[in-house]
């Protein structure tokens, strides 16, 4: 399982039990959009081989408001 937890300045990630942080402007490189418009499933995406991709895609803008 994979959790994902979302601030200001970037995304907490457990995945496998592993715990690492993504910062905010890694992943605007990596998706190339700004932070606020990457989506969970983007995230997701990037961390996991076969993510599990359940519901609509939410924007970080959206999650932090």
């Amino acid at each position: 399982m994979t959790t994902l937890a979302f601030d200001d300045d970037g995304v907490d990630v457990v995945y496998e039990g592993t715990e690492f942080r993504l910062e905010k402007e890694l992943l605007e490189e990596a998706i190339e959009k700004t932070y606020y418009d990457v989506t969970d499933h983007e995230v997701l995406k990037i961390v996991a081989k076969q993510p599990n991709l359940q519901g609509e895609p939410r924007r970080v803008g959206d999650i932090l408001d």
